[in-house]
């Protein structure tokens, strides 16, 4: 047995979820393919837990926990102190460009800063 499929108990009504069930992003606006793996899980546990609603998000609609554990977060249930898009104190960034020599992609990182 594996995770490819099965069924969770969630709001209830059973769905389907696996990293092997195509669906759509959870948001109610967005039309955004995804699988319904632990990858695209809002909390812990599938189904839903004291840590998020277990809806399945897209990468835009989904956020690291704030507390960096405990799986990830949608916008509702995010930690309501704390603004889900802000970045963080120890965000890297990084920059792509071209270099001017060779024609080749190469980039930067740089630390961020909040300040």
């Amino acid at each position: 047995m594996g995770y490819a499929r099965y069924e969770v108990h969630r709001k209830g009504e059973q769905i389907e979820a696996g990293y092997d069930v195509e669906a759509q992003c959870d948001k109610p606006d967005c039309g955004s393919e995804i699988w319904r793996g632990l990858d695209a899980l809002c909390g812990q546990t599938p189904g839903g837990d004291e840590y998020g609603c277990g809806g399945y998000f897209c990468d835009e609609h989904l956020y690291l926990a704030p507390e960096r554990e405990h799986g990830w977060r949608c916008v509702l249930c995010h930690d309501e102190t704390t603004v889900p898009l802000a970045t963080s104190p120890d965000a890297m960034v990084v920059e792509y460009g071209i270099t001017a020599a060779y024609g080749l992609l190469s980039h930067g990182v740089t630390a961020h800063s909040n300040a």
